[in-house]
């Protein structure tokens, strides 16, 4: 294992030297009992901290989360080697390898000025290479994975539907279609079941999620930074006043502090 590598290769390979040391009979008590299952928690941790830096433009935090990103690809490939199902090397050779074929504007002859032409042509060649590994054709939602958090696959059933002309016109419409579902919700409010104001509120949300895609927002983005606001104009009031205790007048008037020192 090299002590002081200096290319970007060698200090990858050191990763993974790192890594198969702490599997070996020999190695790490912890380490040594993971499994699939038990890595794939730390895998989402480590993606949402990931996120949490780049919201934060905090780069040397960034630096480091993407470290403990790779790690986590780096045990799933070294657990996968160890079952002789497949090494780190062939991930690397399979990304790399696609990003090439999926690129032809770059690295052959293909053409595309724009990002929807690249995007277009990214899906053309993804739906030929699974036709020809003869992979049954899969109804056009049935691509997008069920175990993503509930507002991304929204996000991208919003999409995909839109992208073969199921869509409003515009963001009026949208809007529209918004007021209607709030007047459902207080309809199922008062005179539903508890499911069906689940279902109401659902729709609500749904539909909010195409208002985001309207107006050019991320709406994961979007509610991630609302949650960092609400965290920060709490921590004021919680400060400055005694919880639980406190009466809602006081608590709203520390809120509105925190609120108007808001950068």
């Amino acid at each position: 294992m090299s002590t002081n590598p200096k290319t970007t290769g060698e200090k990858f390979e050191r990763l993974v030297a790192i890594m198969a040391k702490l599997r070996a009979p020999d190695g790490c008590p912890w380490d040594r009992e993971q499994s699939f299952d038990t890595i794939k928690p730390y895998l989402l941790e480590e993606t949402y901290e990931v996120l949490e830096a780049i919201d934060n433009r905090d780069w040397p935090g960034l630096a480091d989360e993407l470290g403990d990103l790779m790690l986590q690809a780096v045990f799933f490939a070294q657990m996968a080697s160890e079952e002789n199902k497949f090494s780190i090397d062939d991930s690397l050779d399979a990304i790399a390898e696609k990003l090439i074929r999926r690129h032809p504007h770059i690295f052959a002859s293909g053409e595309a000025k724009t990002a929807g032409d690249v995007k277009r042509r990214w899906d053309e060649i993804k739906a030929d290479e699974k036709k020809r590994k003869g992979e049954p054709k899969r109804g056009l939602l049935e691509t997008i994975p069920r175990h993503l958090p509930a507002l991304v696959e929204a996000q991208h059933i919003n999409s995909k539907a839109a992208a073969v002309g199921f869509d409003w016109q515009n963001a009026d419409q949208v809007l529209e279609k918004l007021d209607e579902e709030l007047r459902e919700l207080a309809e199922a409010r008062k005179n539903g079941t508890p499911a069906e104001v689940e279902g109401e509120l659902g729709d609500l949300l749904f539909v909010l999620v195409n208002v985001a895609r309207f107006l050019n927002v991320d709406p994961e983005q979007a509610l991630r930074k609302t949650n960092a606001k609400f965290r920060k104009r709490f921590r004021h009031v919680e400060k400055h006043a005694m919880l639980p205790g406190a009466s809602l007048e006081e608590m709203e008037a520390l809120w509105q502090e925190a609120k108007g020192s808001d950068d």
